[in-house]
Parts: structure tokens; sequence; C-alpha cells
């Protein structure tokens, strides 16, 4: 019983907080205003030309950025686990810290740097009176890259963890063998990160299927994903029948995902 008493409080928060209003969204998705069949929104949304190019987008972009990501991530890490240099260190303790800024900072830096107004393209203005050439952040390239440069080190951070727990003298005896460092990390290196990058590239397969601030943030008017419809269905048109389905579907795919994620993650160690 006193197990009980303490386990209630949680409990009960915890479907104040979270199970209730995600109850109400669920039920609005079955309830449409316009009233009809608990399914009739649902079968209006999935036949919307609108939901499908945003469902598209959103595949394309999350599976973009993860493969992105894995390849930048794993040749950044071996560069920070393997090549000494002054200062690895510090950078190893940065990729910790930089997990803790918004994605939007990220975005808007690169604004700064390569918006329609960005440095890039005013010193090309200056130098050569022209119109600058950067103008790919407004395009799903633009957002493509975005995500890329915030959530590689979401990758770094479970293989630098995996690195550290890797025998070196493996790597010795491969080298008085005579392999070249290609091979050594072919044959030697990657079988041993691959727990860790199936861990690290679930994660962020997760979060950019739900990225909502970098695709707001870097102004592509052409690129929307299930979150942005979510938020133009809600917010803009106020169907919320229609947000509310989106919203379930793009609940149901982060929910699987994120379970593939943990089993995942279980057995890497990360």
């Amino acid at each position: 019983m006193a197990r009980w008493l303490w386990v209630l409080p949680p409990v009960v928060v915890l479907g104040l907080v979270f199970l209730y209003p995600l109850g109400l969204v669920v039920q609005q998705s079955f309830s449409p205003e316009s009233g009809g069949g608990a399914f009739d929104a649902y079968a209006s949304v999935f036949a919307s030309q609108s939901f499908r190019e945003a469902l598209g987008t959103t595949v394309w972009l999350a599976v973009g950025a993860t493969a992105g990501c894995l390849v930048l991530g794993f040749a950044l890490a071996l560069v920070i686990a393997f090549v000494p240099f002054p200062g690895a260190r510090a950078v190893a303790k940065f990729i910790d810290v930089f997990l803790s800024f918004p994605s939007f900072l990220i975005t808007l830096a690169l604004l700064f740097v390569y918006g329609t107004v960005g440095m890039a393209n005013g010193l090309v203005t200056d130098l050569t009176g022209a119109e600058g050439p950067f103008h790919f952040l407004t395009t799903p390239w633009g957002v493509l890259l975005a995500e890329i440069t915030y959530f590689t080190p979401f990758v770094m951070r479970p293989l630098l963890a995996a690195f550290s727990q890797l025998d070196t003298a493996q790597l010795e005896v491969a080298a008085g063998l005579g392999a070249r460092p290609a091979r050594i990390v072919r044959q030697v290196i990657l079988p041993e990160a691959l727990p860790a990058l199936a861990a690290g590239g679930s994660l962020v397969l997760v979060m950019c299927l739900n990225e909502f601030g970098i695709v707001l943030f870097t102004g592509a008017k052409d690129v929307t994903t299930l979150p942005m419809l979510i938020y133009g269905k809600a917010i803009l048109e106020s169907d919320y029948s229609a947000a509310c389905v989106v919203a379930v579907v793009n609940i149901a795919i982060s929910v699987g995902l994120f379970g593939l994620y943990r089993v995942v993650g279980k057995r890497a160690g990360a």
C-alpha cells in the first residue's frame, strides 16, 4: 500500500499534464466538428494531396538528414577519437554542450552566414556589385543542411562513447601486420561502431521526423513537413480535426521509431 501511495502522485501528474491532452487529440481526430463518421476525418486527410506531399517530404528529409549525420558524425568522431591534436578533449566536451542548444539557434546562425542578406551574399555583393548567389537555405536542401548541422553531434556522442571502449591493442596489432588506416577503419573500428551508429541514427531519425523550428526559421515556404502541416491546419485554417489526424499519424510514426531506438540503444549500450 505504501508503494502505491508513492507511485500515485507522479502517475496523476503525468495523466493530467500529458496523457489527458494526448487523449483529447486522439478523441478530436475521431470526432469531426462538421459531423460524420469516426473515420471521415482520417479518410479526408489521407486522400488530400497536401498530406501525401507533407508525409513524403518529412520522410525524405528525415532519411537524408540521418544519412548525412551518420557519414559526417562517423568521420568527425574518428578524427576526435584517434587523431591526436591540441584541444581534442575540449572539442569532445563541447559536443556535450552542443546537445543542449535549441535547433533554431543553429538555423539562425546559418541565416546570418548564408541567408539572402547574410554575410556570404554581402561579401559577394561588395566585391562584384552583383547579387549574391546563396539562396539555398529557403529550399529543401537548405533545411537538409540545417538538420545535418544540428543533429550530427547526436550521432557523434554515442560513437565517441563506443570508441572510448575500443581496445587499442587491436589497432596496434592491425597496424603491425601492415594494415593501412582505411582497412583498419573498415575491418576493426566500423564493426565495433555499428551498434552506436544504429542507436544514434535511430535517435536522429525520430527527431528529424518531429522537427519544426528548423523548417520554420529557414523560411522555406515550399517545404511542408507533418509538423508544419499540423501548424497550418490548426493555427492558420482552424481545422482542428484534420490537425489532430495528422498529429496522431506523426505520433504513431515517432513512437514506433522511438521503440526501435530503445531496442537498438540497449544492444549498443549507448
